[in-house]
């Protein structure tokens, strides 16, 4: 469980709301989920400078100005906090979060067609929509079962007209909910029921702070920062505080450690042991590298029989350190996560039903673990996975799909859902194995070139490095008070989140927010030590981003399906929406780059272009088009299947789900009849055209789409990740019409 640190400590306000609003969602919800469940076991790991600012907002001590707008009287709301109330409170999961409450999506369909002109709006809307709008942007992120509260569930069911007394209410909820999550915690340690680790206290990545030139081990290639940050003593700080507030916060010291990002390193090994840390985590591609070795896994996922016996044991780290070194006889443990099975519920069974995910989960875990039993030995198979983001991609924030799981495991005898912590305790000495070097990296891509590397990661580097040299050089002569905020802003800099969204790895709608953030935290150094900032800190460190990733439509298009590639002239006009780089998580496969999509009098048409170095040799991909009418009901659902074999198209076929729960193994095949005339074909995209008729279109209705690409029968990617890329039902004088609008 982690978020990034949004307080500015020298004005104390919050730059973003995530702390509050996850804490609201997911950190709640998932460890009273096992109260239902007392055979499974689980590690929590909490970051310590996420649970700071977690009592930041239960001593009613966090200065938030997004609260600030909710707290307020909707008809006292200025006009500025207007503007920002539609430019933030709309950044939800719109399918799971804002889809779920009619009047929300009601709202967000309105920004949409006023082409988010905020400043229009805000002068525009009523009271009475931005009094919703407050209400409804919190319930959304409201935990499952504090939605089942009798006063909760009676302002869901009202659903619209919310007046003060509501939103108090609301607010009254919100803090009941924050101050019962810590506790929640700590009671579930106490009975036995959860082992919490923890993090470096900021989240920095060890390995870096200890040495950045250690990014070109496990990335020979990359470019380095100018200056070479080398601060093993802030890393050793960073661990010791952490160690120190878990223990007074749950009320025993923690045994266990998630280094930041899965982060490790010999030294880091050290740092960690010397300090009685028992046990650290990492991800398999670290396990591979320090073995000289690699994971195979079959089409369906299951790991060959050497492989499992490699990955699924716990590992023992023993180096030969003097005689005088007082740890050498501390014992330190690693496990290292399967990256398959973690990702598989982290990207992939969000899109399937909860109770198939389950079973799958469960198959996977048996099969790829069999040849391990047939040797003798119990497997040690570790899933470790993002604790918060994971969820907003789920229906009803994946309690269903956990259920499901953990009941599966429970009633599996060969299953023991164990803390790391057992895990290690229960595990023969004789099935352990051994490792007396780590080759350092993270669980992305076994490196460390999310964080460095990259012209804006390196930039971010040297301007850290150059604040901290002045630290050193200016500290001893400022008050003490002065002193200890300026190290604490060094502490907070040298946190991963910010080079997080630096480079092209990831990105946000708040990228200039984290930038600004981390900058001022910087500038605050200097200031705290009486000296100015230096002018290179008052300039963004992040390029200019693409706002728009969505095109819309602007004529009507006529692509040729017959000889030939897809051609460059065939889609000008049709509406686009580009995949984007990755957000708060890292992984999952990458099919997809871009959907483009239009109709003309007759036909409508779909592309699908493939990622850089993405294959479509097999697997089955799936066009979901829902066609909604002019008052917003969606008048039919239409799901067009393209069977690919040997990067040709074996067969493709429309249906129609029979149920309303839109399973697709309970579809109705269509008839020849219903798509006389459509076609599909594969050459360095693949395109497909079909009949209007066929998917129900209404005129100034809605077409609403998202593309899946299904391996083995599970879904390994979408387009959108989030949502559905919509496309207006217009003539071709509308379309132009609304392409003027929108350039």
């Amino acid at each position: 469980m982690h978020q990034p640190f949004y307080k500015d400590l020298v004005s104390g306000e919050y730059r973003m709301p995530w702390v509050r609003m996850h804490a609201l969602k997911d950190y709640y919800g998932m460890v009273k989920l096992l109260d239902e469940f007392p055979q499974v076991r689980q590690t929590f790991n909490l970051v310590p400078s996420l649970v700071s600012q977690i009592q930041d907002y239960v001593n009613a001590t966090a200065r938030d100005p997004f609260y600030d707008v909710i707290a307020k009287p909707a008809a006292d709301l200025s006009e500025t906090e207007r503007q920002f109330a539609l430019n933030y409170f709309f950044q939800a999961n719109e399918t799971n979060l804002i889809a779920r409450y009619p009047r929300y999506a009601q709202l967000l369909h309105e920004l949409r067609n006023d082409h988010r002109d905020v400043q229009r709006i805000a002068a525009r809307w009523s009271v009475q929509n931005f009094a919703d709008l407050q209400v409804f942007s919190q319930l959304a992120w409201f935990d499952e079962c504090w939605l089942e509260d009798p006063e909760v569930a009676e302002l869901v069911r009202k659903g619209r007209g919310f007046d003060r007394a509501d939103q108090q209410l609301m607010l009254q909820k919100q803090r009941e909910l924050l101050a019962a999550v810590l506790p929640a915690y700590r009671q579930a340690s106490e009975r036995g029921a959860i082992e919490i680790s923890t993090t470096p206290f900021y989240h920095p990545i060890l390995p870096l702070l200890c040495d950045t030139d250690i990014g070109r081990v496990s990335a020979p290639e990359i470019a380095l920062p100018r200056q070479r940050f080398r601060r093993p003593e802030d890393a050793e700080e960073q661990l010791v505080r952490a160690l120190a507030f878990t223990e007074q916060t749950f009320g025993s010291r923690p045994v266990g450690l998630w280094p930041s990002e899965g982060s490790i390193s010999n030294e880091v090994i050290e740092i960690a042991r010397r300090h009685g840390v028992q046990w650290m985590a990492s991800d398999e591609g670290v396990l591979g590298r320090s073995l000289n070795s690699y994971f195979e896994r079959d089409s369906g996922g299951k790991l060959d029989p050497r492989s499992a016996s490699d990955l699924y044991r716990v590992y023992r780290y023993e180096t030969t350190q003097p005689a005088n070194d007082s740890y050498t006889d501390k014992e330190m443990s690693l496990v290292f996560r399967d990256h398959s099975l973690s990702d598989l519920i982290g990207f992939v069974y969000s899109g399937m039903d909860a109770g198939i995910a389950a079973e799958h989960f469960i198959a996977q875990v048996k099969a790829s673990a069999e040849a391990v039993l047939a040797s003798g030995r119990d497997a040690v198979v570790s899933v470790i996975l993002d604790g918060e983001n994971a969820w907003e991609h789920f229906p009803r924030s994946g309690r269903e799909f956990l259920r499901r799981l953990y009941a599966g495991v429970e009633a599996d005898p060969q299953l023991h859902a164990e803390s790391i912590g057992a895990a290690i305790r229960n595990s023969k000495e004789a099935d352990c194995g051994r490792l007396a070097h780590v080759t350092p990296g993270s669980w992305i891509n076994a490196n460390f070139n999310v964080w460095i590397g990259a012209p804006e990661d390196n930039r971010s580097w040297d301007l850290l490095n150059t604040a901290r040299d002045f630290y050193e050089r200016h500290a001893a002569r400022a008050p003490e008070d002065q002193r200890a905020l300026a190290h604490e802003e060094l502490l907070i800099a040298e946190g991963s989140d910010w080079n997080w969204w630096y480079g092209p790895e990831h990105h946000t709608a708040n990228d200039s927010d984290f930038d600004g953030l981390y900058r001022k935290h910087l500038s605050n150094v200097y200031r705290a030590l009486g000296a100015a900032p230096p002018e290179e800190l008052s300039t963004p460190i992040s390029g200019q981003r693409a706002a728009a990733r969505v095109a819309p439509q602007t004529r009507f298009i006529h692509p040729r399906m017959n000889g030939g590639g897809a051609g460059y002239f065939d889609w000008l006009g049709a509406a686009s929406y580009e995949a984007h780089a990755q957000g708060a998580m890292h992984g999952g496969v990458r099919m997809f780059a871009a959907l483009c999509a239009g109709f003309d009098e007759r036909f409508f048409y779909a592309r699908l272009d493939f990622a850089e170095g993405a294959d479509p040799q097999m697997g089955k991909f799936v066009i979901e088009i829902e066609s909604v009418d002019a008052a917003h009901r969606r008048t039919a659902v239409t799901r067009l299947h393209v069977l690919i074999e040997g990067r040709t198209v074996k067969r493709w076929w429309l249906s129609r789900p029979l149920s309303a729960d839109n399973n697709a193994d309970q579809d109705a095949t269509l008839g020849p009849e219903q798509f006389a005339k459509s076609a599909a074909r594969l050459t360095h995209a693949l395109e497909v055209r079909v009949q209007q008729a066929a998917l129900g279109t209404t005129a100034r209705g809605t077409l609403r789409l998202r593309a899946l690409w299904l391996l083995h029968g599970i879904p390994a990617d979408s387009l959108p990740r989030e949502g559905w890329m919509e496309l207006p039902v217009l003539n071709e004088e509308e379309l132009q019409e609304l392409a003027q609008d929108y350039w």
